[in-house]
């Protein structure tokens, strides 16, 4: 399934980088400490193309990176039609008086030029408006057919640049694919940019699946399948799309994620009505039991310098949040607020862990800080469930089914949220959709 990314991933040249270093005093700069803030305004014409068929490519990179940036709640699209100058190809230097007088801050112009019938040459450059002075600009040479990815990479350039954090856009979405009645629901493995475009099914949907989790390299996906009657763990080379089962284990398997380290695999196995916290080295395939309780003990996630296990338990007589060394070492509970608490998923910059929780017959997405410190709720529905961070840490993607008394079950859909608990936006797919993973930025 994977083979056009994999083109693409030998295809992409980083060629140049134009003029990027901007003087000491420029203070072009979105602020993304605060939580509502309003968005920065930034014109992005079209590419300007040397013929007819990349000048309508180029138009199309700009409305994927314009649809990027607005979509992150910290930018604000000029539209074109507001636009006094237009930019033309080869022009160096734009008349930044009309941008001004629009009120951009920020401006993106670029080229498209065509190599050859299959490939294109791309460049973009980032201006500060008031300051008069490029600010980041990058060339492309890549495959006409990956276009699209190219316009994240852009996209994640002028996000970096103008918050002083990394960009999210060139990443990917798993999740489950949902139809059929509530007594009959068929559920499907399936993998989309996070924009929801280039959606594939990865499964078939004859045997249920549930929560995938990417490897931290990309390459592979685990997660729980009924292929062979009884729910297991199984890994999923997304390159060949072989699949194969996770250790041989008598009981089910399940909730399992990647080590930081993408040779460790840490998972639930339950057995005799126990469940415990198991980790297996995909090399030796050697299981190691991190947790020896009567409570049940599930949903393990490694924080990211690896030295430590978020996971929930009952072991206190209630569903709580704990944190544990990778050996298994010094458990220790760092939830107490009010409620259950369950699914937990540490941010990739290790400050937060976001959760889901049930109190009053209310389910919450939220964030705390690693000691259990500084809760904060961001989300709130009838059922909400399921975190998981962005690459950078900056937004979190959550599944909310809607409530129905229906024999369909009600509705579930992907939604996202800024950290701070603004900017909450429905991630379109083509039917119900749940357990969203995202991965990390992909590979070059």
């Amino acid at each position: 399934m994977t083979r056009p990314m994999t083109r693409l991933l030998h295809s992409v040249l980083f060629v140049m980088v134009l003029c990027v270093a901007a003087p000491a005093h420029a203070v072009l700069k979105v602020d993304i400490t605060r939580g509502h803030i309003e968005p920065m305004p930034v014109a992005m014409p079209d590419l300007s193309g040397s013929d007819a068929s990349s000048a309508s490519i180029g138009r199309q990179i700009m409305q994927v990176v314009s649809a990027d940036l607005e979509r992150s709640g910290l930018f604000d699209p000029i539209d074109h039609n507001a636009f006094i100058e237009k930019v033309t190809y080869g022009q160096v230097l734009p008349r930044f008086a009309d941008w001004r007088q629009i009120n951009a801050q920020a401006l993106v112009t670029g080229t498209i030029t065509p190599i050859n019938s299959s490939s294109v040459k791309v460049g973009f450059r980032l201006w500060d408006v008031f300051g008069e002075e490029q600010i980041a600009g990058k060339e492309f040479s890549t495959q006409i057919s990956n276009w699209r990815r190219i316009a994240h990479l852009i996209a994640d350039a002028i996000y970096s640049r103008l918050t002083g954090e990394s960009g999210y856009f060139d990443s990917r979405i798993a999740y489950i694919a949902e139809s059929g009645p509530a007594d009959k629901r068929i559920k499907r493995l399936a993998i989309m940019d996070q924009d929801g475009e280039n959606h594939k099914f990865l499964t078939d949907g004859r045997a249920l699946v549930l929560t995938p989790r990417f490897s931290p390299n990309y390459h592979q996906l685990i997660y729980l399948s009924y292929a062979r009657g009884v729910p297991k763990v199984y890994l999923r080379d997304l390159e060949t799309g072989s699949e194969n089962l996770l250790g041989d284990f008598k009981g089910m398997t399940f909730a399992p994620r990647f080590a930081p380290d993408n040779r460790t695999v840490a998972f639930s196995v339950a057995e005799g009505g126990n469940s415990e916290i198991y980790t297996m080295d995909l090399r030796t395939m050697k299981k190691t039991r991190l947790t020896r309780d009567p409570g049940i003990d599930t949903s393990p996630c490694y924080s990211p310098d690896g030295r430590q296990i978020v996971f929930n338990s009952d072991r206190g007589g209630s569903q709580q949040l704990y944190v544990m060394g990778s050996d298994g070492s010094n458990p220790h509970r760092i939830s107490f607020g009010d409620g259950k608490y369950g699914t937990p998923a540490w941010s990739p910059r290790g400050d937060l862990i976001a959760f889901t929780k049930m109190h009053g017959g209310q389910f919450y997405i939220g964030v705390m800080r690693a000691d259990g410190s500084g809760e904060r709720l961001l989300a709130q529905s009838y059922m909400v469930e399921g975190p998981t961070w962005s690459p950078n840490g900056r937004v979190i993607m959550f599944t909310r089914q809607e409530r129905s008394h229906s024999r369909q079950g009600g509705k579930s859909h992907l939604y996202s949220v800024d950290v701070t608990g603004y900017n909450e936006r429905e991630l379109i797919t083509p039917m119900d959709a749940s357990d969203p993973a995202w991965s990390t930025l992909l590979p070059l």
